[in-house]
């Protein structure tokens, strides 16, 4: 854990974590929008316009435990919160770059595979006019680019680095938890909306965790070595 002192006194977590989001705001602000700005027109383009026909994937038996629960809805939508959290808590350039280009390289791993490998999430048996809120969020993104899903890389990219992030400032152990809560609770909720099923998760999952390990393992050290060297100066 990081524990931060300037001239003798230390300085709590939580005043870290606010001193580091004023820096860049603006770059943090026009490049995680504009991030998924981007991202949603390239993601909507392959889904209206497979190269090659589509594939349903399989149900599993862990979807069949999960029951449909529209008022996961929320959890699910949060995720556009949850992803712009990362950037926020980087205080330099170079930090934020290089997270950026992990998340980018993840995410276009995944288009591609879309492009070359169209899934769908088979058709459920449900009246969705009967539940409006989901029902608008299929008109919008229908159930293809299915596997691997990106909701469910996209979030665990986002709490693996969130984990250390906050690690970094010294952050106690409820706000670890609660930040891995809302992450299982994006991911769960993949599936309790029927917007994905188990396989697309899993996928999405190793996607994840294997981006991530690479790139805190390289930003790691790198960061290692410029401390080297400033002590070396």
């Amino acid at each position: 854990m990081n524990e931060a002192t300037v001239n003798g006194n230390f300085i709590p977590w939580y005043q870290q974590a606010a001193a580091v989001i004023p820096q860049h705001m603006l770059l943090k602000s026009i490049g995680t929008t504009s991030f998924i700005g981007l991202f949603f027109c390239a993601y909507f383009y392959l889904l209206k316009h497979p190269a090659y026909p589509t594939l349903s994937m399989p149900i599993t038996w862990l979807d069949r435990q999960i029951s449909f629960q529209p008022g996961t809805l929320p959890l699910y939508l949060s995720l556009w919160v949850y992803v712009s959290l990362p950037p926020a808590f980087f205080a330099t350039r170079r930090g934020l770059y290089r997270y950026a280009l992990a998340m980018t390289m993840m995410c276009i791993s995944g288009l591609v595979i879309f492009y070359f490998w169209p899934t769908a999430v088979p058709a459920a048996e449900i009246n969705w006019t009967q539940y409006p809120d989901v029902n608008f969020l299929k008109n919008i993104d229908a159930s293809g680019n299915a596997c691997p899903s990106l909701h469910v890389a996209t979030a665990f990219f986002s709490g693996v680095w969130l984990h250390y992030l906050f690690r970094r400032f010294g952050a106690p152990r409820w706000i670890l938890l609660l930040n891995w809560l809302w992450c299982i609770g994006i991911i769960y909720s993949t599936l309790a909306t029927r917007q994905h099923v188990a396989v697309d998760a899993w996928a999405g999952l190793a996607l994840a965790g294997l981006a991530a390990y690479l790139s805190l393992r390289h930003y790691i050290h790198i960061e290692s070595a410029d401390k080297v060297h400033q002590q070396a100066i």
